[in-house]
């Protein structure tokens, strides 16, 4: 184990991806669609000084020699580390040969209309690959215990446990506890926590971070004696608190109450292109489907096959809901806007992102972006910003090229008032990196 965390220290570096790979384009009003290799792997951006030093305090007093025989939070700490890191870090080594593996047998990922699909991380800032960001998470919030010991552990509660009904359970079961504190300060009973009690051993014990959370509340591991038992147990106990001290443990209870899982945000991975008349064409990696690349090459196989048979028998109603159940099979989708300008804005979205979310994000790539606009889909349908419905919905999955308008009106009323328009559309630290698809 010790050898496990020496690896760790060694190899805890946060690295940051690169932008996506060139591709390649088709002119036509259907996107042509075709699954290919595994993305390349990413870097991570470097930790900050302070990040550095709180994970190598951390680490330390993990590797201590000496320690109590009752549990402390750095001992959870090292068992989470330990339970999360180390599995997840063989699984991610197994995934990773195997993604290898099967790279090996498709086309060259330079190939790809983008090298993968990549999320940041809320706490680093770190850009993360699918396979990285849980692991990257975990580490990041076991590295907050050195700054905010509350803020750490209820982190740990809300992202380390899947089960939001368990985690529910146990908030108001801690909640329980501190009321009764505040509410009898003085009474011992209610700052005594009996670890082998059945309510703390179902609901609160099995929620990772809550016993952190205690601790951080300043409940200390005492082993105690029982009446009838020759062997003492132990119990979490809690000093007598002051009146500004039931102040702060009320602010902490509802910080708790409050808390939400920390998730990986999508890296939309914006890029700008010159223009080109093959933008059409679109070759995406494995992480744009629920599916493997084996699993839809078969699919389309039979697909076919059963078209072929059946094509004159096939309802429009059949249609829909064939069309939408491949809709389902995609994660994500990778948009591409064509300006007046001829350049071409590229970004990944969900799925089920929804259109104000597309919108938006077009919206702040440009020069003008307080100017309204227009964005049409392929086969001409006219998208609404005010409509809450889905990409998917919207037919734009697994990849579209829509074609952006300024509006007629509000053009003619500025060229009528002398006002100039911006010869440039795209924001420059987007034209800086602007690039040529081949």
């Amino acid at each position: 184990m010790k050898k496990f965390f020496d690896d760790i220290k060694k190899d805890m570096k946060f690295k940051s991806a690169g932008p996506g790979k060139k591709l390649t384009e088709d002119e036509s009003s259907k996107p042509a669609v075709a699954p290919s290799g595994s993305s390349t792997k990413q870097s991570r951006h470097a930790p900050s000084e302070g990040a550095q030093m709180a994970g190598a305090a951390a680490l330390a007093r993990i590797e201590q020699k000496h320690r109590p025989k009752v549990h402390t939070s750095q001992d959870a700490i090292r068992n989470q580390v330990k339970r999360e890191l180390e599995a997840e870090a063989a699984a991610l080594a197994e995934k990773d040969n195997a993604v290898t593996a099967e790279g090996s047998k498709v086309k060259d990922p330079a190939c790809l209309s983008v090298s993968g699909v990549y999320f940041t991380c809320p706490l680093t800032g770190a850009t993360l690959t699918k396979s990285e960001r849980e692991v990257h998470i975990k580490e990041a919030i076991l590295m907050r215990f050195e700054e905010d010991d509350i803020e750490a552990s209820v982190m740990m509660v809300h992202t380390f446990n899947k089960d939001r009904e368990k985690v529910k359970a146990a908030v108001d079961i801690i909640s329980k506890y501190v009321d009764n504190i505040c509410k009898n300060p003085s009474e011992e009973k209610y700052r005594k926590i009996k670890v082998s009690n059945k309510v703390f051993q179902e609901k609160v014990r099995p929620v990772e971070g809550s016993r952190e959370f205690l601790q951080a509340l300043g409940f200390i591991s005492v082993m105690l004696p029982v009446e009838g038992q020759e062997e003492e147990e132990e119990f979490l106990v809690l000093p007598e608190q002051s009146d500004d001290a039931l102040e702060l443990m009320k602010e902490r209870r509802d910080r708790l109450q409050r808390g939400e899982p920390v998730r990986a945000q999508l890296d939309r991975q914006p890029q700008a292109f010159r223009p080109s008349p093959n933008a059409q064409r679109f070759e995406l990696p494995p992480e744009f489907y629920n599916l493997s690349a084996e699993e839809l090459k078969k699919e389309q196989q039979q697909r076919t096959e059963l078209v072929e048979k059946n094509a004159m028998l096939r309802t429009k109603a059949m249609r829909e809901k064939e069309e939408q159940r491949e809709r389902r099979k995609y994660n994500y989708t990778l948009l591409r806007v064509r300006l007046p300008d001829g350049n071409l804005l590229q970004a990944t979205f969900y799925a089920w992102d929804r259109l104000p979310a597309l919108f938006e994000f077009v919206r702040e790539s440009l020069v003008d972006g307080w100017q309204p606009f227009e964005l049409i889909a392929p086969g001409g349908q006219k998208l609404q910003e005010s409509e809450e419905v889905t990409l998917v919905e919207c037919n734009l999955v697994p990849a579209a090229l829509l074609t952006f308008a300024w509006d007629a009106a509000v053009q003619a009323d500025i060229a009528a008032a002398g006002g100039k328009i911006s010869a440039a559309l795209l924001k420059p630290e987007l034209l800086e990196r602007i690039q040529t698809l081949s």
